[in-house]
């Protein structure tokens, strides 16, 4: 007969596992027997503060990969897989040739357009349109045309000047006018076209910078796509950042202990690559839903990790002391048997003894909780356990 395993506690009842996998059955004492020497000890009640524990795996804090916004050839690399980068640090360098003609040919456009309106550079504004030069022109134009037209009507009045006269004179000055109100419009136009050259040139300055590729974060590179002399186009990816400082731990605890577990609370976190260190850290994250499939929710913890021993994807081991407090029933370890597929406790009945089959809680170094089973004030054999079973005599050798 094959001996399995407990689904509970198999680290914490590996002995008694072992014990109980030796025997399929207890060994019951012959008839003609003497009674079975045992030490004996009593239940006993004890406080406790919660701990939730659980193993989970580490995610970097933050995690971006870096592409290309413009086009062109890669003439420099200056990061590789390993490296710490800072914010703001350059990691390659994409040809800017053509983005710098670009620039210059938008440039001179501005420049064409802010001379028309009389601007010196691209900070200047046009307070009053009727003070750029066009328009003053027109202006200028207009009032001449005026004060023709009028002292010709004087003319014409005065029987000096002829009919003919006045009409030519009254055509250009409508003509002036006219001009004159197609100049402020033509200049209000080129107000707005010289807004609109800004915005393209800035555009094509943004482009220009972004030839420069930079680091967003602190992070070190998790893996570099890009060589010199590749040909990127925008959205090629480069890099893969990580930030791991703090890193995050992504834990599942069951639903029964959702009370328990509450946003602040410290974690002591191990991970098997460095044996006994403690990585200090707390809960920052719980998730507001069960996993109906597991009952389980997660939480997630936020280590501090400033020399970077903490690696994405590793598994770790969280410890979480809650403020949940309660009085259990504890039981010396050495007490409980596993057999036949359950753990067992003596209860010592005058000079016999009676089999109790436990339900188990948290370790407590020596002692281990009962849930279920046995009460407090109960008396019960810590030794010979795989002898007994109820109705087994026994005398009292000790106390343990």
């Amino acid at each position: 007969m094959i001996c399995m395993k407990p689904s509970v506690y198999p680290v914490i009842l590996a002995g008694l596992l072992a014990a109980g996998c030796q025997n399929n059955k207890p060994v019951r004492p012959a008839q003609d027997a003497g009674p079975i020497a045992v030490r004996v000890a009593p239940v006993t009640v004890r406080q406790v503060h919660r701990v939730v524990e659980s193993v989970g795996t580490l995610f970097p804090y933050d995690e971006v990969t870096v592409s290309a916004e413009v086009e062109g050839p890669v003439s420099k690399v200056q990061a590789d897989l390993g490296d710490a980068v800072a914010a703001g640090q350059v990691l390659a360098q994409i040809s800017e040739e053509e983005q710098q003609y670009v620039v210059a040919q938008n440039e001179a456009q501005l420049r064409q357009a802010l001379e028309r309106l009389g601007l010196r550079n691209e900070d200047e504004r046009v307070k009053d349109v009727r003070e750029t030069p066009e328009v003053r022109r027109a202006q200028a134009d207009l009032s001449d045309a005026q004060q023709r037209y009028q002292r010709m009507r004087e003319l014409v009045d005065q029987k000096i000047g002829s009919q003919q006269d006045l009409d030519a004179a009254e055509a250009r000055y409508k003509a002036a006018l006219a001009d004159y109100d197609s100049t402020l419009n033509q200049t209000r136009n080129l107000i707005r076209e010289v807004d609109r050259y800004k915005a393209v040139l800035e555009l094509q300055r943004k482009k220009l910078r972004d030839t420069t590729v930079r680091a967003p974060f602190a992070a070190y590179v998790k893996e570099r796509r890009v060589s010199v002399g590749q040909y990127v186009t925008p959205n090629t990816p480069l890099f893969t950042l990580v930030k791991t400082d703090p890193i995050r731990l992504r834990i599942e605890i069951p639903e029964r202990m959702a009370p328990w577990v509450k946003e602040g609370q410290n974690a002591e976190v191990t991970v098997e690559a460095f044996g006994d260190r403690i990585f200090k850290g707390r809960i920052w994250r719980i998730s507001p839903s069960v996993d109906p499939t597991k009952r389980t929710f997660l939480v997630e913890a936020l280590i501090q990790n400033p020399d970077g021993a903490l690696k994405p994807g590793s598994y770790a081991k969280a410890t979480v002391k809650t403020d949940k407090t309660d009085e259990i029933a504890v039981v010396p370890l050495r007490a409980v048997n596993y057999v036949l597929g359950s753990y067992k406790a003596y209860v010592v009945k005058g000079n016999e003894v009676q089999a109790r089959e436990l339900k188990l809680g948290d370790r407590f170094g020596g002692d281990i909780e009962v849930i279920d089973g046995v009460k407090q004030g109960e008396t019960i054999a810590v030794t010979q356990v795989q002898r007994l079973d109820t109705g087994s005599r026994i005398r009292i050798a000790g106390e343990s």
